[in-house]
């Protein structure tokens, strides 16, 4: 997970191989049209929710969630709680 001044974006990345199997972002007009702001708790929550269905299309159902060394709250929780919701188990 990566989070700027202006969006928020994820991946689920296979660390074996090195390349990124799933990925979502506020950047995206699907996840960004209905929020008013690209950068608060609510669109962390739209990322997760969009990436946990996506990866959860392709048989993804466990993953790990690399904080980026930020604390497990505020947008960190509401991504993961997003995830969580649309299936992913942590």
């Amino acid at each position: 997970m990566h989070k700027s001044l202006k969006h928020i974006r994820a991946q689920i990345i296979n660390d074996w191989d090195g390349h990124t199997l799933v990925a979502a972002s506020t950047t995206e007009a699907a996840i960004a049209g209905g929020l008013q702001n690209t950068c608060n708790a609510e669109a962390a929550r739209a990322v997760g929710l969009e990436i946990g269905k996506r990866a959860v299309d392709k048989g993804i159902k466990q993953v790990v969630l690399d904080r980026g060394g930020w604390p497990m709250h505020g947008k960190i929780a509401a991504l993961a709680d997003g995830a969580r919701e649309a299936g992913l188990d942590f």
